[in-house]
């Protein structure tokens, strides 16, 4: 599975949420060896914490 890295790798200090791809640095340290649900189930959660780090820029 292709990863959601968008090169833009910058924390998100309060959250701790990649603003780029909006996973967490667990989440992206486990990327490559994550089993293919695992990374259906961590690409599920990000729309929802883009979202979220989109209202914070408001």
């Amino acid at each position: 599975m292709e990863s959601p890295c968008k090169k833009i790798c910058a924390i998100d200090a309060p959250s701790g949420l990649c603003v780029g791809c909006g996973r967490t640095l667990s989440e992206i340290g486990e990327w490559a060896s994550a089993t293919p649900d695992r990374q259906r189930e961590i690409l599920s959660l990000l729309p929802a914490r883009m979202d979220s780090l989109g209202d914070k820029k408001s």
